[in-house]
């Protein structure tokens, strides 16, 4: 059977909405490759303080220039929860994990963020879960695994790195379903810009060591410190907010699974670190995961003819029976209606009708 496309404007909503999403990974992607060279000059806290004040500086020009005013009242508790967890606690907390841990455990534990954001979607904001997109999340995760351990060193893993990156795993995913509601009520560039804003207020208390750091980084630091703030957090955020907004929270963060393929194509040709066969495996996996999550299933032309034929029952039903509720009642002489219910009606004559006093 033929397949029956979508209509041409939500067929264009949803490229839309998958180019943003495809931004936002690949933004995301690089900043891995960026954080390798600031994490090494700024501690935990001063570098997600520089990335917040870069990013709150972008947008907060980007917000003058197109003339946004403040998001509504009923969107602020959204924001604000978003930008305490996400903006805020998140950065610092997995700049800190990633420094306790070798690669490949803080992907593998920071990895368990998409499963916790369709679990709290499903329970929180009512989200489906379809089979595909469990199926495709399943598929991702295991080739996180994968690229995890091939990205694995002889160093050890604290206790405390794997629970910081848990910690930031959780703070991810409470960001991103805190978020959601407020998307309904204000616009993604609000949403954005005033949840990076408080983060930055969150990391105020590591302005002193970023005075510190700055004094002593590389230029090359303190450059990809600046890329972070305006790329993979302003301009990141932004779209991925617009994505978020038209889809569920699950499938989003779903998507978020190509990131780690990303990344080893990135220092592939970037900085030149050749994958193993355990890590193109397991990038190949990622990114067929979120093929599938992201993927619908397709309504067949009987489908849709059924669908078309049973509203239009529906439709005609509704039609016929307001048609007789709106018909005059015809009377007989003798006062009484003409129809089969024997209903008593008073005549038109004077005698029939009861004037006003």
């Amino acid at each position: 059977m033929d397949n029956i496309s979508p209509p041409r404007p939500v067929r264009r909503a949803e490229l839309l909405a998958a180019g943003a999403a495809t931004v936002t990974v690949v933004l995301w992607a690089s900043a891995f490759v960026s954080i390798r060279s600031a994490g090494s000059a700024y501690s935990p806290g001063a570098l997600a303080l520089g990335r917040l004040l870069a990013g709150a500086l972008t947008l907060g020009v980007i917000c003058l220039i197109r003339r946004e005013g403040w998001p509504p009242r009923p969107a602020w508790r959204g924001i604000a929860v978003s930008g305490v967890l996400w903006f805020g606690f998140y950065m610092v907390v997995l700049n800190w994990g990633e420094q306790q841990v070798d690669a490949g455990t803080a992907a593998l534990v920071v990895n368990i963020g998409p499963i916790l954001i369709a679990l709290l979607g499903a329970r929180l904001l009512g989200d489906t879960m379809p089979p595909r997109l469990l199926a495709g999340m399943a598929v991702s995760f295991a080739g996180a695994v994968a690229v995890g351990l091939s990205m694995s060193g002889d160093g050890g893993s604290s206790l405390l790195g794997v629970v910081l990156c848990l910690l930031a795993a959780v703070g991810y995913a409470g960001g991103v379903v805190a978020q959601k509601p407020a998307l309904g009520r204000a616009s993604a560039l609000q949403v954005t810009t005033f949840g990076c804003l408080i983060g930055a207020v969150v990391c105020l208390p590591f302005a002193g060591r970023l005075v510190h750091d700055a004094a002593d980084a590389p230029v090359s630091a303190t450059l990809n410190m600046v890329y972070l703030g305006v790329f993979p957090t302003a301009l990141a955020f932004t779209t991925w907010a617009y994505a978020l907004a038209r889809t569920t929270a699950g499938r989003m963060g779903a998507t978020t699974y190509a990131v780690p393929a990303l990344v080893v194509l990135m220092s592939w040709l970037a900085l030149g670190e050749v994958p193993g066969l355990l890590t193109l495996a397991g990038g190949v996996l990622c990114l067929a995961g979120v093929a599938v999550s992201r993927s619908r299933p397709r309504r067949t032309a009987a489908g849709t003819a059924s669908g078309t034929a049973r509203t239009a029952v529906e439709a005609a039903t509704v039609t016929a029976r307001t048609a007789v509720e709106a018909a005059p009642v015809t009377r007989a002489p003798n006062g009484r209606d003409g129809g089969t219910g024997g209903r008593s009606e008073p005549a038109d004559g004077p005698e029939g009708r009861v004037e006003p006093a």
